[in-house]
């Protein structure tokens, strides 16, 4: 049984060990006391949470790493609060303007579309600041559409047919927008081998020899013939006078006339305050960037206007085609939406082109181009849907990430963009900065956030505070340091040569009394082998690969975990062993992100409700689910309920989808109608739903090797018809004629086959009856007694005798 005092004792020895093992284990946690501080500066970098104690008198002796703790571990230990340096990031807001409503009228000039426009940030490396971005498309803004036309020999029926576009489409855009102007350039290829024919009989004409068509224009790369007006007549008549041309490849020379479209905006007329829209139609594929080397064309291009007093492009045969890159570089720099409207064997082609081109799409052009007025209406409904950040001149040392929050009020992490809107909706977006390091001392950073297509555009200044406010009293030669030193921030900056807490000893001294200080414990290593003992602290030898550090050099920046033989998969630093990742990644090697973009299907849900997203990319967990959204699944319960509404919108124009601008972008699928549906594909999905007027649609959905989905359905839906009521009455009347007449042979036959058994009846008795008289000896003929009967018979007789 244990006395009082005893119970008292070894419940305080209890807790004083707890308290230990809390404390050591809560230190193997603190990055801030992992050694590699020797400074205010390099504190601060370490970690966002890491504050350095500038007071004179602290820390355990003989060391100077100490000082860099948590705020409030160095305030238990005895530091005062004005003395601990422990900066962070701030946001201020310079410039927030309201959004406008509307965007013609005598205001447009200043129409504002985002808000705010300017902020100032102020930041500590590894501590993450944020602010909010509105965004607002404001109604009845000034729309600029620039039609660019492939005129190649294989377009002369799509010419004939926008030959009265200009009235046409002015007409619909103006239910769009009450300000509106359009323009027209055209473009081949260039006029030099391979690409054209330049043999000196093609030169005037080539299309000389050619039987289907005997003449047309020379080939051409880039030709401006109509700058954007509001007359739309002088568009009619400009596209009257052109003649279609003839090219040797089948690839077009589109891309050299986009990016002149996009970067002579003076000679295109693009206004500053109105909506881009550059239309590119085209019935084949586009040369690329390295194809101008088939040609002897080794110049890159260099992304500037190169328009001759012709108006048209004069070093088509100078320089290559342009990059995708460089293009969407151009087109972003000018705001300029970019439309493809193209031919239905070309949407794959043109439909990747979209990926690498920001602010692009890409509709389906009918053959002889007669769709194109509500191909273009379809595409700015549907590009006005959309509100898309881009970050311009973004700092490399600095992490960025955006949650959107839409129309249904739900916040969206890892998405910089909205979709499915109206046009005067807004919609915000949270924007965190995190800084990774420290440029040089007074250096500012700039970068700009806009959407889109839009002239709007958020500019934010960033100041670094990296520097710490005790540096404002550094004593050079102080007292303090033995006088060979600079005081600064509580530790002594020792001259070359020495070396100490206060500088009191000189490189090289060393002595065993020394040693035991530089040994983590007793066993090991001086300095675990990777330093030198000198005046009772470790100095660690210097490496290639990177930093060794710490107070016995147990640390470095190069023994953590790699990715593809990337350190931290370079999205983190290296710390004591371990990854410290940015903002937005995770794992031992940082090599996961967080980002969940990549993983948002076209309807705007995570892997399509079908998976999840893990570190960027979607894992599908639905049985027969696949693509990279998981947006793929023929033998999901909900496949033909979801391929239903593409079916309804895109052949009847019905269902939910059509009431607003999402058929186009969520319906991207291929529909191939038919007469009558082919069922033996074991491959394919059969679907049927019953219509409004109680007729059964059909569809097969199946998905190819290439990647594509496919829909395979009736022209039409199997409808049953009413009947005649004429047939009805003669089908009744033939019934009911038919069933008497069959009674009537069946009553025949009884009636037959009765009479038959009564004759045959009738027949064996009359037999028996003539047996009966002749053998029977007991009958005798009866015979008459009349004298009448006598003479009869006499007379019978004796005329029978006469006769013989």
């Amino acid at each position: 049984m244990w006395r009082p005092w005893q119970l008292v004792y070894r419940t305080a020895f209890g807790c004083m060990v707890l308290e230990i093992f809390i404390h050591n284990v809560a230190q193997g946690l603190n990055v801030c006391m992992s050694g590699s501080a020797t400074s205010c500066e390099e504190c601060l970098l370490i970690s966002p949470s890491c504050a350095w104690c500038a007071q004179e008198e602290f820390g355990r002796a003989r060391t100077l790493t100490s000082r860099c703790d948590l705020s409030q571990n160095l305030q238990k230990r005895g530091c005062e609060a004005h003395n601990i340096e422990s900066p962070s990031s701030t946001t201020m807001v310079v410039k927030s303007e309201p959004l406008s409503s509307k965007g013609s009228g005598p205001t447009q000039y200043d129409v504002i579309q985002i808000m705010p426009q300017k902020i100032s940030l102020r930041l500590r490396p590894g501590d993450q600041t944020s602010f909010e971005v509105q965004v607002r498309q404001v109604e009845d803004y000034p729309v600029d559409l620039y039609y660019l036309m492939d005129l190649s020999l294989s377009m002369k029926d799509d010419l004939d047919t926008i030959r009265n576009l200009g009235t046409k489409l002015a007409d619909e855009m103006r239910k769009l927008t009450s300000n509106f102007r359009l323009g027209f350039g055209s473009f081949v290829d260039k006029n030099m081998s391979p690409f054209s024919y330049t043999a000196t009989k093609y030169q005037d004409n080539p299309c000389n020899g050619y039987k289907l068509f005997p003449n047309c224009v020379p080939s051409f790369g880039f030709r401006h013939l109509l700058s954007l007006t509001d007359k739309v007549d002088r568009f009619n008549e400009e596209v009257q006078k052109q003649m279609v041309s003839r090219n040797r490849d089948a690839p077009e020379g589109g891309f050299d006339a986009i990016l002149q479209a996009a970067v002579c905006k003076e000679r295109i007329g693009w206004r500053k305050e109105a909506f881009h829209l550059l239309v590119f139609a085209t019935d084949d594929v586009p040369h690329l960037a390295l194809d101008g080397k088939l040609g002897g064309l080794v110049q890159p291009h260099d992304g500037e206007c190169h328009m001759n007093e012709k108006n048209e492009y004069s070093s088509s045969t100078k320089m290559d085609y342009p990059s995708l890159a460089l293009l969407g570089e151009k087109l972003a720099e000018n705001n300029i939406y970019l439309i493809f409207a193209v031919t239905k064997r070309l949407y794959v082609i043109y439909k990747n082109f979209t990926a690498l081109i920001p602010g692009t799409t890409v509709e389906i052009l009918d053959q002889d181009s007669k769709n194109i007025i509500q191909l273009i209406v379809n595409a700015y409904n549907n590009i006005r849907s959309k509100v898309e950040l881009t970050v311009w001149d973004q700092p490399e040392d600095l992490s960025l990430s955006f949650t959107a929050t839409c129309q249904d009020g739900q916040p969206l992490p890892g998405l910089r963009k909205c979709a499915d809107l109206k046009i005067g909706d807004t919609v915000s977006f949270n924007v965190s900065v995190d800084a990774r390091g420290c440029p040089a001392p007074g250096t500012q950073q700039r970068f700009t956030i806009k959407p889109v297509g839009f002239k709007d555009r958020l500019e934010v200044s960033v100041d670094y505070r990296c520097d710490c406010g005790c540096t404002d009293w550094t004593q050079a030669n102080s007292s303090r340091c033995s006088s060979i030193g600079q005081y600064t921030c509580g530790t002594c900056r020792c001259d070359p040569g020495y070396l100490g807490a206060r500088c009191e000893c000189q490189e090289g001294e060393a002595g065993s009394k020394y040693l035991s200080a530089c040994r983590e414990e007793e066993g090991k290593q001086i300095c675990g082998g990777r330093g030198e003992c000198s005046c009772n602290q470790c100095l660690c030898y210097e490496s290639e690969f990177g930093k060794i550090y710490g107070t016995f050099c147990e640390c470095d920046d190069f023994s953590c975990a790699r990715h593809k033989g990337i350190l931290c998969s370079g999205h983190g630093e290296c710390h004591c062993g371990e990854c410290k990742c940015h903002a937005g990644y995770i794992g031992d090697n940082c090599n996961c992100s967080m980002d969940t973009s990549s993983c948002v299907s076209d309807d705007g849900k995570i892997c399509s409700g079908r998976g999840s997203c893990a570190c960027g990319h979607c894992q599908c967990t639905e049985p027969g689910a696949f693509g990279d959204t998981c947006e793929k699944c023929p033998t999901c319960p909900d496949a033909c309920g979801t391929k239903r509404e593409c079916i309804e919108c895109r052949l009847f124009d019905s269902g939910r989808l059509s009431d607003n601008q999402t058929c186009q972008r969520l319906c991207k699928d291929e529909i191939i109608t038919v007469e009558t549906l082919k069922t033996e594909d074991p491959n394919a999905v059969l679907c049927l739903y019953k219509t409004e007027n109680e007729c059964v649609m059909k569809f097969m959905y199946s998905e190819h090797a290439n990647g594509m989905s496919v829909l395979t359905a009736l022209k039409e839906p199997e409808c049953g018809a009413a009947p005649d009521a004429m047939t009805v009455l003669l089908a009744v009347v033939g019934s009911i004629l038919l069933v008497g007449i069959v009674l009537l042979a069946i009553w025949k036959l009884v009636i037959t086959v009765h009479d038959r058994r009564e004759f045959a009846r009738f027949q064996s008795a009359r037999c028996r009856a003539r047996y009966e008289m002749a053998s029977n000896p007991v009958y005798k003929q009866h015979i008459s007694s009349h004298p009448i009967e006598t003479d009869f018979i006499m007379y019978g007789k004796s005329y029978n005798g006469a006769a013989h």
